[in-house]
C-alpha cells in the first residue's frame, strides 16, 4: 500500500486504512474488538482518538504507529527496528467475496519463499467462520512436532503479519521468517542481548535457537490454532 499524497489528520488516516482494507466501518471496528458506535464516535470527534486505540490499529493491521499518529513515515515503510510485511489487504481477497476467514494451501513451516506473496486467490482451499477468529486472519498448516502439544503435525494455525517489532507479545507464538527457514515457534526476550531473540518450541525434545533480531525478515502472530483429526 503506498500512500499517494499526505493525509493530514489521524481520523483521516484511520478512514484512509477503512478504506484500504475494503470493510465497512463496522467491520474495522469489529476487527479491532471494539463497540461499532465507539469508533464512529472517535471518528467523528464526539471521543478524542487514544493511544490505546491506536496501538489497537498498529497491532491488528500492521500498520506504522508514527505514519497514524503523526502523519510522518509511510503506512508500511521499512524503519530501524522494524518487521517488514506485504499488506494484508494486499494478501487476501475482499471481504465481500468471503464467506469467512480463507484457508490455503500452504505449509507454514516448508520452504523459505516470503509467505506474503504466496496469499494468492488460486491458493484458496475453502473458507471457516468460527467466533472469535477475525476477518483479517489467515489460515495456513504446520507440519512437524516440535510445537506439540500445542499444535499437532498437520495442525491449523490462524495468522496475521505483523511489521513492528515493538508490539511483539513476548511468550506468544509466531511465524518467523529469514533467508534460512520458516519456522512456528514462540518468541522469548534474550536475557543478555537485545539484539538477538530466542525461538522456543513446546515440544522439550527440542532446543531453543538464538537468532538475530536483524536476520527476521517477516513475522506472524498466531491468533488460534485448529488441532483437528480427521475420522474416517
Amino acid at each position: 500500500m503506498n500512500s499517494q499524497k499526505p493525509v493530514e489528520t489521524v481520523v483521516e488516516r484511520i478512514r484512509y486504512l477503512i478504506r484500504q482494507s475494503r470493510m465497512s466501518q463496522a467491520q474495522f471496528a469489529r476487527r479491532l474488538s471494539i463497540d461499532p458506535s465507539n469508533l464512529s464516535k472517535h471518528l467523528s470527534g464526539r471521543l478524542p482518538v487514544t493511544d490505546v486505540l491506536l496501538n489497537r490499529i498498529v497491532v491488528d493491521f500492521g500498520v506504522s504507529k508514527q505514519w497514524l499518529r503523526d502523519g510522518t513515515d509511510l503506512p508500511f515503510s521499512k524503519t530501524a527496528g522494524t518487521v517488514i510485511s506485504s499488506s494484508v489487504f494486499d494478501a487476501v481477497p475482499s471481504v465481500a467475496d468471503r464467506r469467512g476467514v480463507p484457508v490455503y494451501d500452504i505449509d507454514v513451516t516448508a520452504g523459505t519463499d516470503e509467505l506474503s506473496s504466496m496469499f494468492t486467490v488460486d491458493r484458496i482451499t475453502g473458507y471457516i467462520s468460527l467466533p472469535r477468529i477475525s476477518c483479517g486472519s489467515l489460515i495456513v498448516h504446520v507440519s512437524g512436532d516440535s510445537m506439540k502439544p500445542d499444535i499437532i503435525d498437520g495442525g491449523f494455525i490462524a495468522i496475521r503479519p505483523v511489521t513492528e517489532m515493538s508490539t511483539i507479545l513476548w511468550g506468544q507464538i509466531y511465524v518467523v521468517v529469514t533467508d534460512d527457514f520458516r519456522r512456528v515457534k514462540s518468541l522469548r526476550r534474550h536475557p543478555g542481548d537485545e539484539t538477538k531473540v530466542i525461538l522456543h518450541s513446546s515440544n522439550p525434545d527440542y532446543d531453543d535457537v538464538e537468532i538475530n533480531r536483524s536476520d527476521i525478515r517477516s513475522l506472524f502472530r498466531v491468533e488460534a490454532i485448529l488441532n483437528c483429526k480427521i475420522c474416517g
